[in-house]
């Protein structure tokens, strides 16, 4: 089963202690590995991992849906695992590695869903290619109760279900789920 909660033994008092952050008011400057690169974001103590992806490093594939997890629309990875980044606080994330969809570019999996018409309106599609990605990944022999399984994990109110498990199971039949050449 996927994990999508952020670490919930933490507490935001944990997290707000020194651990090799700068302070700044009531900010924080803290470095976060997202797309294999090291980045400086200064950050309040309740911010969101989805909004300093957005509006702070630009990086505007993870969407703001529900804001409460149900949907999946902000679904990145962290640590190889699918996060929904609405429920993950930023001060969470130092010593993580963050993957958007930014960061899957090329990958067999942008490829299938676009074979496979595995969107329509988008809104959710970067949302999907992140859980789907991490689901590759982490069960690269995934069966059909597997994928169904995981797919409930995002909402999608345009397209059918079985395009985007179409994509997912082209993609293990071919046997790569990494970036294509």
């Amino acid at each position: 089963m996927p994990l999508f909660c952020a670490m919930p033994c933490m507490t935001l008092w944990s997290l707000w202690g020194d651990k090799g952050m700068t302070k700044e008011g009531d900010k924080k400057t803290i470095e976060l590995l997202v797309n294999g690169n090291r980045r400086n974001v200064t950050v309040r103590p309740a911010e969101t991992l989805l909004r300093v992806l957005r509006e702070q490093l630009g990086l505007t594939g993870a969407k703001a849906g529900c804001e409460n997890g149900d949907c999946g629309t902000c679904t990145v990875i962290v640590d190889k695992s699918p996060i929904k980044s609405c429920l993950m606080l930023a001060i969470e994330a130092p010593g993580s590695s963050i993957v958007t969809a930014e960061g899957l570019q090329g990958t067999a999996i942008q490829h299938a869903f676009r074979e496979q018409f595995a969107f329509q309106c988008g809104y959710c599609t970067p949302g999907f290619i992140m859980l789907c990605q991490a689901l590759i990944d982490r069960h690269p022999d995934a069966d059909e109760t597997v994928t169904e399984e995981w797919s409930r994990s995002n909402i999608c109110r345009c397209t059918s279900y079985q395009e985007i498990r179409s994509a997912v199971r082209s993609v293990l039949a071919k046997g790569h789920a990494k970036r294509e050449s």
